[in-house]
C-alpha cells in the first residue's frame, strides 16, 4: 500500500515533489507517513481526493512553525506541504487588494507589496509564518492593537474541501467563518494599506506589572498602532508603544524617554522556545497586572510574560518542565482568577509527552 500511495502522489505532484516522510517531518513527536508538495489548486484537490479515498489522515503544513501547538494530533499519514503554492497576482494598487497563495511566506508578501508602497497590516511573531499558517490560527502580532486580526483583512478565499472539490468563500457574511472552513486553503484575496511614512517607538522601563499596566493605559490614549510589554521573571520590564505617521513626542515627554526609530529587541517576538510550557492569557487590560501577580503566586515565583498590554493578550512561560498535575493545578487557579474578570487562559504548547496528558488549546483558541 505504501508504494501504491507514493506512486499516486508522484503522479499528482511530480517525481521530485512526493516522498516518504523523513525525521524532520514529525507531528507531535511522531514521523508522518508521506509528504506531498502540490503546485496548483487542482493538484491539492487530487491529493485530498486520494487521501479521502484511501482514508489517510492528512495535515497541511506551511513552514511548520506552529504545527505542534494546541491539541496533539493523531498519527498523520500525509503532510501536504504548501511550499510550492507561493506567489501573488491581481495586485490592484488603487483598490488596495491582492490575491496571494497560501504557501507564500508573510515576509515575502510584505517585501513584494512594499515595492508598491503598500502592506498587509499584520505582523505574526512566527518569523517563517506563511499566509496560510497565519490565517489558519489567526496568528497576530503587535499590530492587532490597531488593525485587528489577520482574518479581518480577508475579502475571500479559495480552498479545496475534504473530498478534493475546489471551492470559494466570499461575501461579508462568510469572513467570520474563515476558521471553520474544512479542507485546505489555496489562496486568499486580502485588503491592503499604504505603508506608513514613518515608524517610531517610545519605550520606558517598568519595575512591576502594575506600573506596566499604568503606562500601557497612558499609551493607549494616544494615536498608537501597538502597545506591548515585556516582563521578565526577575528584574525590571519594559513597555513600548509604536507610532506610525503620528506624533510620538507627547508620550515620550510624559515618560521622560527619547523617541526611537528602532523597536526594542524583544518587539514582536514570542517569549518562549521549543520545549517550553506556554500559556496564553486574554483579559481586560486593566486586569492584566492582577492576573500576572496571580500567576506568579500560583507558580510560586515570577513568570516571564510578553505581549499586548494594550489589549490584555499575552503569553506566559512556566519555568522548567512541571508535572502534568502541577500544570493542571496552576491552570485551575488562574482560571478561577480570570473567571471573575471575564478572561481566559489556554495552554498553547508543551513538550509532546506533556501535551498528550493535558487539555491543550483547540486550533481556533490559540489567538
Amino acid at each position: 500500500m505504501t508504494v501504491r500511495i507514493l506512486d499516486a502522489l508522484v503522479d499528482i505532484c511530480g517525481p521530485d515533489y512526493a516522498r516518504p516522510a523523513r525525521s524532520g517531518d514529525a507531528v507531535g513527536g511522531h514521523r508522518a507517513g508521506h509528504v506531498a508538495l502540490p503546485a496548483t489548486a487542482q493538484a491539492v484537490g487530487d491529493v485530498l481526493g486520494l487521501a479521502a479515498g484511501e482514508r489517510l489522515a492528512l495535515l497541511p503544513r506551511g513552514s511548520g512553525s506552529k504545527i505542534d501547538w494546541g491539541t496533539p494530533r493523531e498519527a498523520v499519514d500525509l503532510l501536504l506541504d504548501t511550499g510550492r503554492l507561493s506567489g501573488l497576482w491581481n495586485h490592484d494598487v488603487t483598490a488596495r487588494t491582492v490575491e496571494v497563495a497560501i504557501g507564500t511566506p508573510v515576509r515575502a508578501l510584505q517585501a513584494a507589496l512594499a515595492l508598491r508602497g503598500q502592506r498587509l497590516p499584520v505582523d505574526p511573531p512566527s518569523r517563517t509564518a506563511t499566509v496560510g499558517g497565519m490565517l489558519a490560527v489567526n496568528e497576530s502580532g503587535p499590530l492587532r492593537h490597531r488593525f485587528g486580526a489577520p482574518a479581518e483583512h480577508v475579502e475571500r478565499v479559495s480552498y479545496v474541501d475534504p473530498a478534493g472539490v475546489l471551492s470559494e468563500s466570499d461575501g461579508e457574511g462568510d469572513r467570520p467563518g474563515l476558521a471553520e472552513i474544512a479542507g485546505v486553503l489555496t489562496s486568499a484575496v486580502v485588503r491592503l494599506q499604504q505603508l506608513p511614512a514613518a515608524r517610531h517607538w517610545v519605550t520606558a522601563p517598568v519595575s512591576n506589572p502594575l506600573q506596566a499596566a499604568k503606562l500601557a493605559a497612558e499609551a493607549s490614549s494616544h494615536e498608537v498602532s501597538a502597545v506591548e510589554t515585556d516582563l521578565p521573571a526577575e528584574g525590571p520590564g519594559t513597555v513600548s508603544a509604536l507610532f506610525e505617521d503620528a506624533d510620538a513626542g507627547r508620550l515620550a515627554a510624559a515618560w521622560g524617554v527619547p523617541v526611537s526609530p528602532v523597536a526594542p529587541p524583544w518587539w514582536g517576538q514570542y517569549p518562549f522556545g521549543r520545549g517550553d510550557v506556554v500559556l496564553r492569557i486574554s483579559v481586560a487590560p486593566d486586569d492584566l497586572a492582577a492576573t500576572v501577580y496571580a500567576l506568579a503566586d500560583a507558580v510560586g515565583r515570577g513568570v516571564p510574560v510578553r505581549g499586548s498590554a494594550g489589549l490584555g493578550n499575552v503569553h506566559a512561560v512556566l519555568p522548567g518542565t512541571p508535572a502534568p498535575e502541577r500544570i493542571e493545578q496552576i491552570m485551575a487557579t488562574l482560571g478561577h482568577v480570570l473567571m471573575a474578570r471575564s478572561g481566559r487562559t489556554v495552554l498553547v504548547t508543551a513538550p509532546p509527552e506533556l501535551a498528550a496528558r493535558l487539555e491543550m488549546a483547540g486550533p481556533h483558541e490559540l489567538f
